[in-house]
């Protein structure tokens, strides 16, 4: 028909999807849109009448109209790390189910990258932003995202002096945790690799910036001392935010006058590395080296011998960062928080007792 009443698919508009419902070109936007006021029968008619013409909506007038994209963004350190996919997936699973698409920007632990891509989402109207920030200090663009009247939730990292909601586990409190069980198991010579550090030769007396390698090595630090361990930190190596980087701190630590007897890996990613660099120099697991890190990647249980883990809930950590967003973002206001997440421990076959 001339008047386009019966017109279908992508050219579908606005108007042609009210004069199918038979409502006014406003309360069909309203109905569309999920804003303003309109009745069940009017929403289901608009919604059938948009179904059966293919009605695509214009999402950028959609955002005018009501100052919401629908979208969040989602900024993580290292997509290729298993525990940020399973983020990601939490975050999706919560986003979508409340009518919201994720954009995801990787930014390979570089601040300039971050800024920029949180930069960017802003220009792009995102509703909020989840950040797991690559630096605890140059966060000036992050406060101005919340000044904007962007929320903003971090993700697995702590930052002083911003006042934001934060979703993470009890790092430290899992750290001490698997030191002690290396203690228990009779090991003195435990080593730790984690990142924080651009040198591969550098033995870390400086504890790392980022709050969640901080705090890793914090209980590692104390638990030790609590021990009685001499000079633990002869053993600490940082700078493993690679597997390949990870392997040559190994690799230096196995060369020491009295090499460690165990190690422990602060990721997945790191524990990749660390398991290399055992096997190129034929050491054995668990027998001349027991091995423990964290995150339960899939690769952990199905090695051999199987690595023992703490298991952090990262799809439940992307949930809960993705509820408490979409409450800020729909005008929530009671006071900021740290939801912190429970571990578990999960034992397999690389802790012994180390070899006479």
């Amino acid at each position: 028909m001339a008047n386009g009443s019966n017109r279908s698919g992508a050219g579908a508009t606005l108007a042609d999807v009210a004069r199918r419902a038979g409502v006014s070109t406003a309360t069909a936007a309203r109905a569309l849109g999920g804003y303003g006021s309109v009745s069940k029968t009017a929403r289901e008619r608009v919604t059938e009448a948009a179904h059966a013409l293919g009605y695509q909506r214009n999402e950028l007038a959609a955002t005018m109209i009501t100052g919401r994209s629908n979208t969040v963004g989602l900024v993580v350190a290292d997509i290729g790390n298993p525990f940020f996919a399973a983020v990601a997936r939490g975050v999706s699973d919560v986003a979508r189910a409340a009518g919201y698409e994720v954009v995801l920007v990787n930014t390979d632990e570089d601040v300039v990258t971050e800024r920029s891509a949180v930069q960017v989402l802003v220009s792009k109207r995102v509703d909020g932003v989840i950040v797991a920030p690559a630096s605890p200090v140059d966060v000036d663009h992050l406060a101005a995202t919340q000044r904007a009247g962007c929320p903003v939730v971090l993700l697995d990292r702590q930052v002083e002096g911003l006042e934001t909601d934060v979703v993470l586990v009890d790092n430290l409190g899992a750290s001490r945790d698997v030191t002690q069980r290396l203690l228990s198991a009779g090991h003195e010579r435990i080593a730790m690799v984690t990142g924080g550090s651009s040198s591969v030769d550098q033995a870390v007396l400086d504890r790392p910036s980022v709050s969640t390698a901080r705090d890793r090595v914090d209980g590692y630090l104390a638990t030790l001392a609590d021990a009685g361990v001499a000079e633990p930190a002869a053993y600490l190596r940082t700078g493993a935010h690679t597997r390949q980087l990870a392997e040559a701190l190994t690799t230096k630590l196995l060369s020491l006058p009295q090499p460690p007897t165990a190690v422990f890996a602060s990721d997945s990613v790191v524990a990749l590395g660390v398991l290399k660099a055992l096997r190129d120099a034929n050491t054995e697991i668990p027998r001349q080296v027991s091995l423990v890190t964290f995150d339960d990647a899939d690769w952990t249980a199905v090695v051999a011998p199987a690595i023992s883990v703490v298991a952090q809930p990262a799809q439940e950590l992307g949930r809960c960062a993705a509820e408490v967003l979409l409450e800020r973002v729909a005008g929530a206001d009671y006071p900021v928080r740290s939801h912190v997440k429970p571990t578990s421990f999960v034992s397999r076959d690389s802790i012994a007792p180390p070899s006479s």
